[in-house]
């Protein structure tokens, strides 16, 4: 967990993905579609890409991709993301990190 906690620090938002995963392609674009620019950790494409998805799966995320962290605050899921979305909380939380 350490590992993530490193790789969210001081980054406004961040989105664990897999560059094969269509919710994780649908997350990105919604978040960049508010001109947030998110750091992406294609975990299928960076060195220890499993360690950090078992860490991820270790902090209750499951599925372990897409995972979001704005403002270094675990937000979760997709399922998590669209509820802040439709409850109109995405886009403050975003402009505050």
């Amino acid at each position: 967990m350490e590992m993530v906690t490193g790789m969210v620090a001081d980054r406004p938002v961040v989105i664990f993905s897999r560059t094969t995963c269509c919710m994780s392609h649908t997350i990105k674009t919604l978040i960049s579609g508010f001109g947030a620019n998110p750091t992406v950790y294609e975990l299928d494409e960076v060195p220890y890409g499993g360690q950090i998805e078992r860490a991820l799966q270790q902090m209750g995320c499951k599925p372990s991709v897409p995972v979001v962290f704005i403002g270094q605050q675990l937000i979760g899921d997709p399922s998590q993301v669209m509820s802040l979305q439709v409850k109109n909380q995405l886009v403050p939380l975003l402009i505050r990190a």
